[in-house]
């Protein structure tokens, strides 16, 4: 045998399985698919190949020699894995989810959706509370990647009024007006009107939109995160809501997950909270795509050719 490939997903089909199990059953290879990390653990020290992601067994995995993650971030590998061993990820196969999430939550906090759900729930027929339209926005994306770009292009049929990128380099991506460097934030952020965030988790992300920034959005601008939860100051954000300096937002991920009981981000009206679920294993695209870069991936190392979606270990995506 001359590797071992362990699989930790629940998702995929047995067309999928079959696919994988054929190709190394060609190649001399072993195989198994498990649910979970604890059925995943009598054979972690035999895995030379994993695709999962699943955390807790990997400083067990001592012969692993590549990672593939199912998840787009890779923060949570980074400090568990090997200098030498592979890291390849699934950036690519959640842009199509996550931009149609950020389009229904921003529909939602722009139409008053919220509002509207309690007074019906309340058996009220309210119908004179004031809301905006995406035409005439000016929205800026923070991470212009391939949720950024996904969003970008799908938003622009509702005619906003600009859509601006913000990335490391500032360098130009398709369906953007315009595109700036990171270090021109703060320029930005008073000229915005929905700010959407979706980045990765790296050490120049956590904790960019700080209060200073937060701020320097205008009074009744709108804020989306889709992409980690330490890039926001939390108790910033709940003062600005708070306060109404932020019209609304929505959050679909957290400092701490699941987020606490006791958070007083439960308390806002104004604040749309979904628990990390926009990008999810669970739409069939999604769910193929990420399969599929997966197992051309393990063609490639089987034939010992170039791997594709390899993450940079240094610039942490």
């Amino acid at each position: 045998m001359k590797e071992f490939v362990l699989i930790i997903q629940k998702s995929l089909t047995a067309e999928h399985v079959q696919l994988v199990k054929d190709l190394c059953e060609k190649n001399d290879y072993g195989f198994k698919l498990v649910s979970s990390q604890e059925e995943a653990l009598p054979f972690i020290k035999q895995a030379t190949i994993m695709y999962s992601s699943a955390t807790k067994l990997l400083p067990e995995a001592e012969n692993l020699k590549w990672f593939h993650s199912s998840s787009a971030g890779v923060n949570t590998y980074l400090p568990l894995l090997k200098t030498e061993t592979i890291l390849t990820n699934s950036a690519g196969a959640y842009g199509l989810s996550i931009s149609e999430h950020i389009i229904m939550v921003l529909l939602m906090m722009l139409r008053k959706m919220p509002t509207y759900q309690q007074i019906v729930r309340e058996k009220g027929w309210k119908k004179d509370i004031h809301f905006d339209s995406v035409y005439g926005q000016r929205i800026t994306i923070v991470g212009t990647g391939d949720i950024g770009t996904n969003f970008a292009r799908r938003i622009k049929a509702f005619q906003p009024k600009t859509i601006i990128g913000i990335n490391t380099t500032g360098h130009a991506q398709e369906g953007f007006d315009m595109c700036y460097p990171i270090d021109d934030i703060d320029s930005i952020l008073p000229k915005t009107d929905v700010l959407v965030s979706c980045v990765p988790e790296t050490s120049k992300t956590i904790g960019y939109l700080n209060e200073h920034r937060i701020n320097l959005l205008p009074k009744g601008s709108y804020l989306i995160n889709v992409g980690r939860g330490s890039a926001i100051d939390e108790k910033a954000l709940y003062t600005a809501l708070k306060n109404k300096h932020l019209e609304a937002a929505a959050l679909d991920v957290f400092q701490k997950e699941p987020l606490e009981t006791n958070s007083p981000l439960y308390e806002l009206d104004n604040l749309i909270i979904t628990p990390h679920i926009s990008g999810n294993m669970t739409v069939d695209y999604t769910i193929e795509k990420n399969f599929n870069m997966f197992l051309n991936n393990l063609k490639h190392y089987i034939n010992n050719e170039p791997m594709e979606y390899l993450v940079d270990k240094e610039r942490e995506y």
